[in-house]
């Protein structure tokens, strides 16, 4: 006679396995089932029906839906407790047997085009040091806003880029981001559901010191809607921009993630861009010689475990 699954002896009851602590992963990562199956190469009902199935294993709900983003539960937490343990520990125990040294030693030069990325990057740093203790992880703040310039004439062995230029370059998504309008609380645009591009015309732009022809803001967002604003502020810095955003001095367009914790904190407002969002997607560029070293590929990966753009974005204003 079959034993239901409820009566199962306390060892047999419930089987996680490694699938279903990178589903857990996955879906707190990325906020949702879509970039989840996405980021495991699954369909999103393949990756729907895995989680039904644990949920059912378990007895319990492990993701609530908040808008368009699952929120996950306290039984949640702590699986992506266990699966960031165990999950590293399988890494590790990989890394030795593919033969992957933790002692290696060498040199990374990184660079990034924005500068707000210098913010979450140390995470990534952080974790890789813990691994590779003597490889030399070096920023090369000067090749910001040329890195692929810098990665072709040999100067970077790595740029986190969105530009997917270059000649001969290995790239490696990471992750994709959101860009959306954000200005003060009483700027005549922080009412807005949504914004076009023609909402910018009369206004300032603030915006980060580089040619339009190499900004998606104007590329893909202004120019093809024949839109110039009235005043285009150029910055360097994003702190600077959000300073002058907070002053009412000019409204932005800038990734989510990098606006979250001035919007979640009131003193900025969000609005996407219409009449469809303006996304991004992120990749780790290297020379191929470069790209094969292992502790460049685990650095790539490291980059991607620790990227803030997938918990982005629950404040923002969605239009319709």
């Amino acid at each position: 006679m079959d034993v239901p699954r409820s009566a199962a002896p306390p060892g047999d009851r419930v089987t996680l396995e490694v699938r279903h602590l990178k589903l857990v992963r996955a879906i707190v990562g990325e906020g949702g089932v879509t970039r989840a199956a996405s980021r495991l190469h699954l369909s999103q009902p393949a990756l729907s029906r895995q989680l039904a199935d644990l949920e059912q294993r378990l007895g319990t709900p492990l993701f609530a839906r908040s808008g368009r983003r699952m929120v996950p539960t306290a039984a949640a937490e702590r699986l992506l407790r266990v699966a960031e343990s165990v999950l590293g520990e399988l890494s590790r125990a990989e890394d030795e047997v593919r033969g992957l040294d933790p002692g290696s030693s060498g040199v990374i030069r990184l660079s990034t085009e924005c500068y707000t990325a210098y913010h979450w990057l140390p995470r990534a740093l952080d974790g890789f040091a813990r691994r590779f203790p003597r490889v030399d992880v070096q920023i090369v703040v000067e090749a910001t806003r040329r890195p692929l310039e810098a990665l072709e004439g040999g100067r970077l062995d790595l740029a986190i880029v969105t530009n997917t230029g270059g000649r001969d370059l290995v790239r490696v998504p990471l992750f994709d981001d959101e860009m959306v309008a954000v200005m003060a609380p009483g700027h005549p645009l922080a009412t807005s559901r949504s914004l076009r591009a023609r909402d910018f015309a009369p206004h300032t732009l603030l915006h980060y010191s580089v040619p339009p022809a190499q900004s998606s803001v104007f590329r893909r967002f202004l120019t093809p809607a024949g839109v110039t604003p009235a005043r285009v502020m150029q910055l360097e810095l994003t702190e600077a921009i959000l300073e002058l955003a907070r002053a009412r001095h000019g409204v932005a367009i800038l990734a989510s993630w990098a606006v979250r914790p001035e919007v979640e904190a009131g003193r900025l407002v969000a609005v996407r861009l219409a009449p469809r969002p303006l996304r991004r997607t992120w990749y780790a560029a290297a020379r191929p010689q470069q790209a094969a070293l292992p502790y460049v590929r685990e650095f790539i990966e490291q980059v991607r475990r620790t990227a803030p753009a997938r918990r982005a974005g629950a404040a923002i204003k969605a239009g319709r």
